[in-house]
């Protein structure tokens, strides 16, 4: 199957989730195309292709609407498959504004990572941070057993984030931790961009975590970096190879940096075995070598 028919496959089963009713339905529309599926949008007169038919009565956005208290429109993100946090998002509109972004936890592991994150997010909302801005946590709560968590729209717009920014933003989330650092646990360069006013705008903080090495986020965004121009091996050689250059700006020793790879590098496989998901391939395959090569040095 290629990425496109698995795409549309998630999308139909979203949708039997999520547009249950039997009431009238209204008109949606894949966009851009069925062969490129990535949104399920409300359709209006210039969209392309067929019309999908979706309930309105008794679904999300029947719910929704209820929580904002106005006319709630959802378009539909539709997910890539095979991912361990793979969940439906959503965006509510209404009035032709964004009023926020929804995440849906569909299974038992991404009701824990919804609520992981709408507690960091409070705590974090609590905090007097001047380099990261995070998205405000407007609703949590349950509908037909999902859980549901609907976030601040971010003022999104891509463009490349300045290194010193970056190290200011690991800074000040390692510190959030009080004497133990905290991460965010997945700070890479597509959960964050660069806002006008000189802040990082950061989001997806389902993994935020306190009480690790310091540096983690650093030696993450290089190793996932790594990853797309890598196989997970030469990666994860590559982020041990890379430590003392990518945390020496943090005050990270190189011993203790070459340390704090090896470690993040673990606990990324324990993630990835606690999700059940492997999506590196065993540990045995890109893990233990490294490990195996840094114990023959000392």
């Amino acid at each position: 199957m290629n990425d496109a028919s698995i795409r549309l496959g998630y999308l139909e089963e979203t949708v039997r989730l999520l547009y249950p009713g039997s009431g009238s339905p209204r008109a949606y529309t894949v966009l851009p195309h069925p062969a490129v599926p990535r949104r399920l949008a409300p359709r209006r007169w210039w969209h392309p292709g067929s019309e999908v038919l979706v309930p309105v009565e008794g679904s999300i956005a029947a719910y929704l609407s209820e929580v904002f208290r106005r006319p709630v429109e959802t378009v539909l993100h539709v997910r890539p498959a095979l991912r361990a946090n793979r969940k439906p998002i959503l965006e509510a509109r209404s009035g032709g504004r964004r009023l926020a972004f929804v995440k849906i936890g569909d299974s038992a592991r991404a009701r824990e990572l919804i609520t992981a994150e709408a507690a960091a997010l409070r705590r974090l909302a609590g905090l007097s941070l001047g380099t990261v801005a995070t998205p405000a946590v407007l609703h949590h709560g349950s509908w037909r057993g999902l859980a549901v968590l609907a976030l601040s729209p971010l003022p999104v717009r891509r463009g490349r984030v300045p290194r010193s920014l970056l190290l200011d933003a690991i800074k000040e989330i390692a510190g959030t931790g009080g004497p133990c650092p905290a991460w965010h646990g997945d700070l890479v360069p597509w959960n964050m961009c660069p806002s006008p006013d000189g802040r990082l705008l950061v989001w997806d903080w389902e993994r935020y975590e306190g009480g690790v090495p310091y540096g983690f986020d650093a030696v993450h965004h290089f190793f996932q970096r790594a990853l797309r121009r890598m196989d997970p091996p030469l990666a994860a050689r590559a982020c041990v190879a890379r430590a003392v250059r990518e945390l020496a700006p943090l005050g990270v020793s190189g011993a203790v940096a070459r340390q704090t790879a090896l470690r993040y590098l673990i606990a990324l496989a324990d993630r990835h075995a606690a999700d059940g998901h492997s999506p590196l391939g065993p540990p045995e395959s890109w893990l233990n070598p490294v490990i195996d090569h840094e114990e023959l040095l000392t």
